[in-house]
């Protein structure tokens, strides 16, 4: 049998893990960026399918369909994202005589649908919140229900996913323009501007259930995850078990219940919010494999992958719900590239260093040297530990975090680990304002700066140590110039290389790397990294300079534009909207003024750093 993955990266590579071990062949597709990526390489066979935008290679039907057709294709596995979900390609696999690695296109369509998925809960007794999802898409139908179900409420993308298109709206006041941004972003992530409004749960947590169901009746439930740490709706770290029996076998029956309602078949999840007084509603289901679904793998035992594709061959399930068993406890955390101190803000670019954790389960496509392409999804890879508690997976996982070397781009391993490490979190599963309340980014560690500064004197493991005597030489970094004196002394830290891969800081030594890319020098001392320039940062903020510029925070694409030269906007006005790596951020008007300048306009692209703006104040 001929396996064609319609996906790139991690997944690609997880699928065909599975896949191989079923002895299936497998096809690799891959887009002009990814054209000597790790999945293509693994793969028996790969057929490129577009240029580097995901709209023109792995969102493109018609390619898809044409490689798996060149290459004898029997069946297609979606993996997550891109198509996964996309009723339309469901179908066209199965009107092209291929099976399709997943549940009936119909279903798709239906579940896929937050409106429509609500409708059926609600049909098969499932709990669903109160809240506006109908077809009456007017603002007044919208402002109507908020003020019935009462602030704050969640505005969200009918056909979304993954975040986008949503908005958590504090009052009545910003509602209209929450609705309009959402159905903006709706509408470029998902051709559709249907919008739904429900009442935002705050202190909830997000629990999901993962189904298994095959073509000869059988629906059964593993078991749930909690995923409630995220940042812009978004997961970032999930683990399992997380809830009493009871409530399980409440949540597991709800699930397998509303599964059999309309005839799922394959691995897909259904998602709850779980309130503070343990009763539970349904927020979507997932008519895909879960990014977090090791978790579940190694609890259970159960290779997800392996019985997505032995029940697209037609096999029954061969256990019960009576034969599933948890054993233990296991956290996923998700390595992305984004900076937390920028706001998570996407990142891209040469990966210079990498040296993977080991004792814990990973799935990657990273190699070192690489790139990480704007093009795609920030996530790079996924840890996940298995533990006999909850405190022992934490652990390990944070100590994988530490032991993990990635450099060139920004990453949120730190981050991670200090999630891990909060004391809130290892108390019990937080709630989704975790992050919100508990996890400020901490400032660069001060033997980092002495390290990169260091390097920037030309002084690494095979200078001749103590450095002889003479004056102090200036070495300026993006944060100010540094003396560097006799003995490897900067300010108050001291520094001594004990070989090529250890570093003594203050008579306490650690693991240390540094790579340089000629502008930015990457450094990492045990579990903290930094990057610094070589001379003053031009690192591009979202802040006006003096002269009223506005420049942009990263490399993007220009996804809006709300103004044009000559108007006048207020304090927080939307001046645009910046798309890169499948995140939008909005950038808004830091002061009152006329836009004199709009160098953005006209543009599909904008480096970091370039003008998008010039707001010149009243008066100026």
């Amino acid at each position: 049998m001929n396996l064609l993955i319609a996906n790139r990266g991690e997944i690609a590579l997880r699928v065909m893990r599975a896949a191989r071990g079923l002895g299936l062949r497998c096809i690799a597709v891959h887009s002009d960026a990814d054209a000597a990526a790790p999945h293509v390489l693994a793969a028996d066979v790969a057929v490129r399918i577009g240029a580097a935008p995901a709209r023109e290679s792995y969102l493109h039907i018609a390619a898809i369909l044409d490689a798996a057709r060149r290459t004898g294709a029997d069946a297609i596995h979606p993996g997550y994202g891109f198509l996964s979900e996309n009723a339309a390609f469901a179908q066209a696999v199965t009107d092209a005589g291929m099976v399709f690695v997943g549940p009936p296109a119909p279903v798709i369509a239906r579940m896929g649908d937050k409106a429509a998925a609500k409708q059926v809960a609600r049909e098969a007794g499932v709990p669903c919140l109160d809240g506006h999802d109908s077809d009456d898409q007017a603002d007044a139908a919208f402002i109507a229900a908020a003020a019935r179900i009462g602030y704050p409420v969640m505005v969200k993308a009918a056909a979304g996913g993954g975040g986008r298109g949503m908005r958590m709206v504090a009052d009545a006041t910003n509602l209209p323009a929450a609705l309009a941004e959402a159905r903006g972003e709706a509408a470029a992530a998902f051709g559709d501007a249907r919008l739904l409004l429900e009442p935002a749960l705050l202190g909830a947590r997000h629990v999901e259930i993962q189904l298994l169901a095959d073509a000869h009746g059988h629906v059964l439930h593993l078991g749930e995850r909690d995923c409630s740490v995220q940042r812009r709706h978004q997961k970032l770290i999930e683990e399992g078990p997380a809830l009493p029996a009871d409530l399980r076998a409440a949540m597991g029956d709800a699930a397998v219940r509303l599964a059999r309602h309309v005839g799922y078949i394959g691995a897909g999840t259904v998602e709850f919010m779980l309130g503070a007084d343990g009763r539970f509603t349904f927020m979507e289901m997932n008519t895909r494999l879960q990014v977090e679904h090791a978790v579940t793998e190694l609890l259970t035992g159960i290779d997800l992958v392996e019985w997505q594709l032995r029940i697209a061959m037609g096999e029954a399930l061969p256990f019960t719900q009576a034969d599933i068993r948890w054993q233990g406890h296991a956290i996923e955390a998700r390595l992305c590239a984004e900076d937390p101190a920028l706001d998570f803000a996407p990142q891209h670019g040469p990966i210079l260093a990498w040296e993977p954790p080991a004792d814990i389960r990973l799935d990657h496509a990273i190699t070192a040297p690489g790139l990480v392409p704007p093009h795609y999804d920030t996530m790079l890879a996924k840890l996940v530990a298995h533990g006999r508690t909850r405190d022992e997976a934490r652990r390990k996982l944070a100590a994988a975090l530490d032991a993990t070397v990635l450099l060139g781009i920004p990453t949120n391993r730190a981050f991670l680990a200090a999630c891990l490490r909060d004391a809130t979190f290892a108390a019990v599963p937080p709630d989704n304002g975790f992050l919100t309340r508990h996890m400020p980014a901490p400032p660069p560690a001060p033997a980092l700066r002495a390290l990169a500064a260091l390097h920037a004197a030309g002084i690494g493991p095979d200078t001749p140590q103590p450095i002889s005597g003479g004056p102090p030489r200036a070495v300026r970094l993006a944060d100010g110039t540094t003396d560097i004196t006799a003995g490897w002394r900067v300010g108050d830290t001291s520094l001594q290389w004990r070989d090529a891969q250890h570093i003594t800081v203050n008579g306490i030594t650690q693991p240390a790397r540094i790579t340089d890319d000629g502008t930015t020098i990457h450094v990492q001392i045990g579990a903290d990294d930094a990057r610094f320039a070589r001379a003053p940062t031009t690192r591009a903020t979202t802040t006006t300079t003096s002269d009223g510029t506005l420049r942009a925070p990263f490399a993007a694409m220009i996804a809006q534009l709300a103004v044009a030269p000559g108007d006048t906007v207020e304090t927080g006005a939307l001046l645009m909207v910046l798309e890169a790596m499948k995140v939008q951020t909005r950038i808004t008007a830091p002061h009152a003024g006329t836009i004199t300048a709009l160098p953005a306009a006209g543009r599909r692209e904008v480096s970091a750093g370039a003008v998008l703006a010039v707001i010149t104040p009243p008066g100026g």
